[in-house]
């Protein structure tokens, strides 16, 4: 392989990771619609054709570069190995891939990526794999196709890998599967906490059992990792009198301002929009209180004209000083700075269209096609919250993937 060749193929190899990195950000943005991921997927699609048209030349760059253990490189040399079916390369691969904890992303990723038919057979050997990585990666792919694994999952429940088994409680919830709720909910009192919380998830999505309701408020008024996610959850599940009474003991404690804001916008509650206007006044929840106020109502930051400037000297995330040791990114990247008084005249004029006492998503009551319109037109952290709830309405049925290719969502929501 001459050097130009070799040039040309190692840049559709990075950046086929990179927009894969991209992609995976993207998911979870509140800057993104799904239109918006329909066009990264081309992008990220044209490189990998790249690499499938270069043949043996560009498995040579993938595989040295998949050798790194890093998701995005393992996400490209994955989906060129798993549609040869090269055996060598799949080993290979598999590998590489499960070297580093991170890497099983870019696996998983990339089965996720393929259809189902192309997928089908190498997640089958995945499940029936001796070692427990292996079946993790076959069960998370197997339930972003929202496929049942079938009897993996069941060995997975009782695994002494705390990652395998947490990944099928997780699964359990997506996939709908009620039948298994009993097992599920004997974890929620597990002393690991991605474990309980994951359990208590999803319970709360196939029965909505009240331990499981527990369960999550415990951990959202932990102000952990998954606090956010938690209080959410339970705010979307408790009958609106309930979360009411919640929310008024959860914006008590200071320590929980981000997780309450987060169950706020998930509660849908009109009534709390004075609150979180308030909210907005503090630099550093200002942004996740407009993104839960957008959440309610449907306005715009930036759109209608709602946002102001960001306040002068407020750092967030990483800075240039090198003595900083804060590393970690910014949560509310992408985020507009609503301006309070902006936000409160907008509210002036539109409260009364919202009806009291209903929990409104994006400006209109809940309902299933309100529902099916958001994951339709809204941006992903707004799909997300629309998946959820039309999961909650309908116990039994497998959560909406938001994350999967655009293309096959598309087909799902025609």
């Amino acid at each position: 392989m001459n050097k130009p060749i070799v040039e040309i193929v190692e840049q559709h190899a990075e950046e086929a990771a990179f927009l894969w990195l991209l992609r995976a950000v993207a998911t979870s943005s509140p800057h993104y619609l799904l239109a918006d991921l329909a066009r990264l997927d081309n992008r990220v699609e044209a490189h990998l054709d790249g690499l499938r048209v270069a043949g043996d030349a560009g498995w040579d760059v993938l595989r040295d570069q998949a050798k790194k253990g890093q998701p995005g490189e393992v996400f490209a040399a994955a989906v060129v190995a798993f549609e040869s079916d090269s055996a060598d390369r799949v080993t290979e691969i598999l590998q590489a891939g499960t070297a580093k904890p991170e890497g099983a992303r870019g696996l998983i990723a990339a089965l996720n990526w393929l259809s189902i038919e192309r997928a089908a057979l190498p997640i089958k050997s995945l499940l029936a794999a001796d070692d427990s990585n292996y079946r993790r990666v076959g069960i998370a792919a197997s339930a972003l196709h929202r496929k049942n694994p079938g009897p993996a999952l069941l060995e997975a429940f009782a695994s002494e890998d705390p990652l395998l088994a947490t990944r099928a409680l997780r699964a359990t919830g997506e996939l709908g599967l009620v039948d298994h709720h009993l097992t599920v909910r004997a974890n929620i009192k597990s002393k690991e906490l991605p474990r309980r919380f994951w359990a208590a998830w999803s319970i709360v999505l196939l029965t909505g059992h009240r331990d499981a309701i527990v369960a999550l408020q415990a951990i959202a008024e932990a102000a952990g990792p998954f606090a956010e996610r938690a209080a959410a959850t339970v705010m979307r599940k408790l009958p609106l009198p309930d979360a009411r009474a919640w929310h008024r003991t959860m914006v008590q404690d200071p320590k929980r301002q981000r997780a309450t804001i987060a169950a706020t916008g998930a509660l849908g509650d009109p009534g709390a929009i004075p609150w979180l206007i308030e909210q907005m006044k503090s630099p550093p929840l200002a942004r996740i209180a407009g993104e839960a106020f957008s959440l309610i109502t449907g306005a715009h930051i930036a759109y209608d004209k709602l946002a102001g400037e960001k306040p002068e000297g407020f750092e967030s995330g990483p800075t240039e000083d090198p003595e900083d040791e804060n590393v970690a990114m910014d949560p509310d990247d992408n985020l507009s700075w609503p301006d309070p008084e902006l936000v409160r005249k907008w509210w002036s004029t539109h409260r009364d269209r919202f009806a009291k006492d209903t929990r409104h998503l994006l400006g209109t009551p809940i309902t299933a096609e309100s529902l099916q319109k958001a994951l339709r037109k809204g941006y992903q952290r707004q799909r997300h919250a629309a998946a959820l709830e039309l999961a909650l309405l309908q116990p039994g049925k497998p959560l909406f993937e938001v994350r999967a290719p655009a293309s096959r969502q598309l087909a799902l929501l025609k």
